[in-house]
């Protein structure tokens, strides 16, 4: 959606206007290729035309027996909907540390509070850039953490999360092709293959 659309959507275009998608409601920290902080930009702008290079995490979740688990993204998602993920992902909201947001996410997404974990920390970062079908794109500066739990109790939202899968983390890894009517998400792709390649 353009500018222009979500600021018609509003006003005179009337009952045929696109409707606000709640995304544009809310911001993001936009950043430069270090992630320094240059400022606050609208998430539905960051997403869509040229984007603009913000700041992201993704957090992959493990079990005791070190099989990843799997989120698929709802279908409702703008961008990358019936992917999946591994496990969550997100934007930290101004002032919101890496690991703040995340404990927040986990809990948000798949009901798993910090007593179920004790080695939530950030492994790695990388800058990636993806466009999504004709819908909009990715361009973040992305931190990656991971956590083990140690209680594997789940209560996902159905509203964030449409599937749950605990896979072989270095079977998935060696093995892509037999995974791929998963469609995994890009971000994790590049998070997993770095992973393997310290």
């Amino acid at each position: 959606m353009s500018t222009d659309q979500r600021d018609d959507a509003g006003g005179a275009a009337g009952a045929d206007a696109e409707p606000v998608h709640e995304n544009a409601g809310q911001d993001v920290i936009a950043v430069d290729a270090d992630d320094e902080r240059t400022g606050l930009v609208n998430r539905l702008d960051a997403h869509t035309g040229a984007g603009t290079r913000h700041r992201a995490f993704t957090c992959l979740v493990f079990d005791a027996e070190g099989h990843i688990l799997l989120g698929q993204r709802s279908p409702e998602k703008r961008l990358w909907d019936t992917f999946w993920d591994g496990t969550v992902a997100s934007h930290p909201a101004e002032g919101q540390s890496q690991l703040e947001a995340t404990r927040e996410r986990l809990d948000d997404e798949l009901g798993i509070t910090p007593d179920q974990y004790s080695d939530l920390r950030v492994t790695d970062k990388f800058e990636y850039k993806r466009y999504y079908e004709n819908a909009g794109l990715e361009w973040e500066v992305c931190s990656v953490l991971k956590v083990t739990l140690e209680d594997a109790s789940l209560d996902p939202d159905e509203s964030e999360i449409a599937g749950l899968l605990w896979a072989d983390y270095e079977h998935l890894h060696e093995n892509p092709s037999w995974y791929r009517q998963l469609r995994l998400c890009p971000w994790f792709e590049i998070a997993m293959r770095r992973d393997f390649e310290e």
